[in-house]
């Protein structure tokens, strides 16, 4: 982890995970994952263990897990094939009790996100559908930026009136 933030703790150290937040706080968390897929889950594990403290979208942990695997996936596999010159920015916002937003930024050439999402499940072309479909599935809004190499995905709370 590159930075976390909490508006009422600051960490100072990438490798500690742990503090107390408010039910006002806001935990904010900015990462770098290299283009490897093997990256993946330890990030995700590292990341769901934050977002699970900080009660921001209690009972939608799961749905938050398996967006993120794809979003992380798919960054990795197709927008920067695998390159190791290359990373994957992560950036999450949660709000306890009420949401969290994660942005996932790839650095590569993008997709065209609007003619990808077909049906997802057969056609061969729409390497990209069947991931999109997944994080739009679990999450209550995703969308793409930047060409396509940036997807923004947010949970609410299932009691939260966002």
């Amino acid at each position: 982890m590159r930075e976390m933030r909490s508006l009422n703790r600051a960490w100072n150290s990438p490798s500690r995970f742990s503090g107390k937040h408010s039910r006002s706080s806001l935990l904010e968390i900015d990462s770098w994952m290299p283009s490897k897929i093997e990256a993946v889950s330890p990030l995700v594990d590292r990341l769901m263990r934050l977002i699970e403290r900080s009660q921001c979208v209690p009972g939608a942990e799961l749905d938050v897990e398996l967006a993120l695997r794809e979003a992380l996936g798919n960054a990795v596999l197709h927008g920067n094939q695998e390159d190791a010159g290359t990373k994957v920015h992560i950036r999450c916002r949660c709000w306890p009790g009420s949401e969290v937003s994660i942005v996932v930024t790839d650095q590569g050439k993008g997709f065209d996100f609007r003619n990808t999402v077909g049906n997802g499940l057969t056609s061969d072309s729409a390497q990209h559908g069947r991931g999109i479909l997944l994080m739009k599935a679990f999450m209550d809004d995703v969308h793409f930026e930047r060409g396509g190499s940036e997807v923004h995905m947010r949970k609410r709370a299932r009691n939260s009136s966002h």
